[in-house]
């Protein structure tokens, strides 16, 4: 499994903003491969973080090359005061299952211990 996670940090929103951040978030729901995404905010620092969950980088890669992801990339400095991706390979994961997660699949029954 692997992860993109996009950080950012806002200026104003308009209508072409939202416009194309539905179409990114509608087509990467699309594409073979996605596992769902999560959003969160730090108040204390003002960023904001979308976290998308991904089979392969090939089903990542497929969402960086649609038009709508390519359009808002050229303009982010419309909407953005800065940005910092960061894609990783995910090793392993673990936890109880308490609520759903895109990860809970690759659940581990016992947390990574490299002793």
């Amino acid at each position: 499994m692997y992860t993109s996670t996009f950080i950012f940090a806002t200026k104003q929103f308009d209508e072409r903003f939202y416009r194309l951040d539905d179409a990114i978030a509608t087509a990467a729901k699309a594409i073979p491969g996605y596992l769902g995404e999560e959003t969160w905010e730090n108040a204390a620092t003002g960023l904001s973080s979308n976290v998308y969950y991904w089979e392969s980088l090939d089903a990542l890669h497929a969402l960086m090359q649609h038009p709508a992801h390519l359009e808002a990339k050229a303009a982010h400095a419309n909407w953005l005061d800065g940005y910092q991706v960061i894609i990783a390979e995910v090793l392993r994961t673990y936890g109880d299952a308490g609520f759903a997660h895109p990860a809970a699949r690759t659940i581990s029954p016992t947390p990574y211990n490299p002793a």
